[in-house]
């Protein structure tokens, strides 16, 4: 049948490569736009190196890719048109967020993409609801998180370092700012280019290809490359928005930043639960800006994008509800 051929399998990896290489240059702003903003480093060479580093972190762990593959839905109640659909939906919200320069997660949409598909195609019922509860709860809580671990690093920070004198301050900081950039890059690596490799590899189980879910190497390599090759290309909208409109950052701030959130990344992908890490640094960065002054903040743009983390999930669901419906339809008259 249609719906489980071969063509529609590699559709589903082109197309969940194609969203990787999206998640990589929307996404690019989450590794470097700090270091950016504060001078410490030139786009082009900041590029460069997130480009590298993503690849390392995407290859280095399949937990994410388990979960995102196995909590959501089984393998065996959906096909491959319900995937792509999935897939489709996310890709669409992840570009229009994109055009108008708001930092949206690609993993709500992801998430928010397969969960509409499958409700399309069979209903509540095919949900895995404890899984989908636990992806839920990380994604909300690791903002959360970001915010208080950005507030308190950054207080300790200005606490141990009261006496110093500033341009010796953002003097030091902005090399260290290199450093923790370089964390970053590797721990979004880590955390973003899982979440193709899950949903490849759901397909691949779903098709009957394998057996049971385990990411092949061959998925995690292909992972790997396209999102470095997206972050190569560069998110260059969005950098200007986190690194530059939302909160004024000195180097000191832009380090706090990036350490704060690469940790929480990072302790998150060591259990294997998914966040975004879009929403985890700008969340951190919002945590930073708060010891400053309230006004140090762009309140316009916290707005915007706080309304994107809230419409994200379900407007890609309802985008890929809609796509599924389409196919499903074309698929029928084929």
């Amino acid at each position: 049948m249609l719906e489980n051929s071969l063509a529609i399998l590699i559709a589903v990896v082109v197309v969940a490569l194609i969203f990787d290489y999206i998640n990589g240059f929307n996404d690019t702003a989450n590794a470097i736009a700090t270091c950016v903003s504060t001078r410490a480093l030139s786009v082009r060479n900041a590029i460069i190196m997130a480009t590298i580093l993503n690849f390392v972190g995407a290859i280095i762990s399949t937990k994410v890719a388990a979960t995102i593959g196995k909590d959501i839905v089984d393998a065996n109640s959906i096909t491959q048109l319900v995937i792509l659909a999935g897939l489709s939906g996310a890709i669409l919200w992840g570009l229009l967020t994109w055009y108008f320069a708001i930092p949206s997660s690609s993993t709500h949409a992801l998430i928010g993409g397969i969960i509409g598909a499958v409700i399309a195609h069979s209903g509540f019922s095919s949900l895995h609801a404890a899984g989908v509860q636990k992806i839920i709860l990380a994604l909300v809580l690791s903002p959360i998180v970001g915010i208080f671990v950005g507030f308190f690093s950054m207080v300790v920070m200005l606490w141990s370092f009261r006496h110093s004198h500033p341009h010796v301050l953002n003097k030091a900081f902005r090399r260290l700012q290199i450093l923790s950039a370089a964390v970053m890059a590797f721990a979004h690596g880590t955390a973003d280019a899982q979440k193709s490799m899950g949903i490849i590899t759901l397909a691949l189980v779903s098709f009957g290809s394998i057996k049971a879910f385990h990411v092949p190497w061959e998925v995690m390599a292909a992972c790997a490359l396209a999102m470095a090759l997206g972050t190569a290309c560069g998110g260059w909208r969005i950098i200007k928005t986190v690194g530059k409109d939302f909160v004024k950052l000195q180097p000191i701030h832009g380090f706090c930043v990036q350490t704060a959130s690469s940790g929480v990344i990072l302790c998150a992908a060591l259990f294997g639960m998914p966040t975004s890490t879009t929403h985890v640094l700008t969340s951190a960065i919002f945590g930073v800006g708060l010891t400053k002054r309230a006004s140090a903040i762009n309140w316009k743009i916290a707005y915007h994008i706080v309304m994107a983390w809230v419409l994200t999930i379900p407007a890609s669901a309802l985008v890929a509800f809609v796509l599924e419906h389409i196919i499903d339809m074309v698929a029928k008259k084929l």
